[in-house]
């Protein structure tokens, strides 16, 4: 199996702590994680919950500050940047799936995969483009004039994937992105995924799921804070379960 240490980590965490005052109260959420992501790895993150998975998803996503440590995204230590510079990084840097899809309701799926190129100031004609081309990646192509109440739980999931990717991230962060779905619609979705992750792109995904942390090709656990188990593994091939499911499988087209 190709190992990846002989590039430099796209995510270079070191001790890093988050600590939330509540009340009278300290909870330590994080307590001195370090970890690093390689380009092209596609990491399961899993623990109960409270275990600090969330709170460190949270870091990775730019979305909160650590209270200490250090977080280097493609080298850039985010932890010293100012409000208005990590909602940029956030922007161009990292895509987000979420379990709910988190899709404006009243736009259409083409103008909802548009949205992150609003704010990085795309020109309509570019972002028309790319934002057909994602949803071509996802197999949505004959999809993007439709909102999100006419498409299925797992295409909104894929307009979500499509949105993610738009803005070509060094990441992905995907939080529990199949929590919402059957089982088979759930494969469908890993399947995506793991076509993204075969043409280069970095998935660091959040589940509860064994099933669904079986298609990643590590898996990072978390308890109290902590790393407790970092291992590789041969993933399973998600179009292959699809194929051997009753039914006609969904195509996975590639980016």
């Amino acid at each position: 199996m190709d190992t990846f240490e002989h590039h430099d980590p796209i995510i270079h965490v070191e001790d890093l702590t988050k600590d939330y005052t509540l009340g009278p109260y300290v909870v330590h959420a994080l307590r001195g994680v370090s970890l690093d992501v390689y380009p092209g790895e596609f990491v399961a993150v899993m623990g109960a919950s409270g275990s600090g998975k969330s709170t460190f998803m949270n870091l990775l996503g730019c979305l909160d500050r650590p209270t200490s440590g250090s977080y280097l995204l493609e080298g850039l230590d985010v932890a010293q940047l100012s409000s208005d510079e990590l909602a940029a990084v956030r922007n161009r840097k990292v895509g987000f799936v979420f379990q709910g899809f988190n899709l404006l309701p009243r736009m259409s799926a083409q103008a909802n995969v548009a949205l992150p190129m609003a704010y990085a100031g795309v020109t309509r004609e570019t972002s028309e483009r790319r934002s057909n081309a994602a949803l071509a990646a996802v197999g949505l192509a004959d999809r993007g004039s439709h909102r999100p109440s006419e498409l299925s739980g797992g295409q909104q999931q894929r307009v979500a994937i499509a949105r993610a990717l738009v803005n070509s991230p060094a990441i992905i962060l995907a939080d529990e992105p199949t929590g919402n779905l059957d089982s088979r619609t759930s494969v469908e979705i890993m399947a995506i995924l793991q076509q993204l992750n075969v043409h280069g792109i970095t998935i660091v995904m959040v589940t509860h799921e064994p099933d669904i942390a079986s298609f990643c090709t590590r898996v990072v656990r978390f308890h109290d804070g902590q790393v407790i188990d970092d291992s590789i593994q041969v993933p399973r091939n998600a179009a292959a379960v699809i194929a051997s499911l009753p039914g006609e499988g969904t195509k996975v087209s590639a980016p």
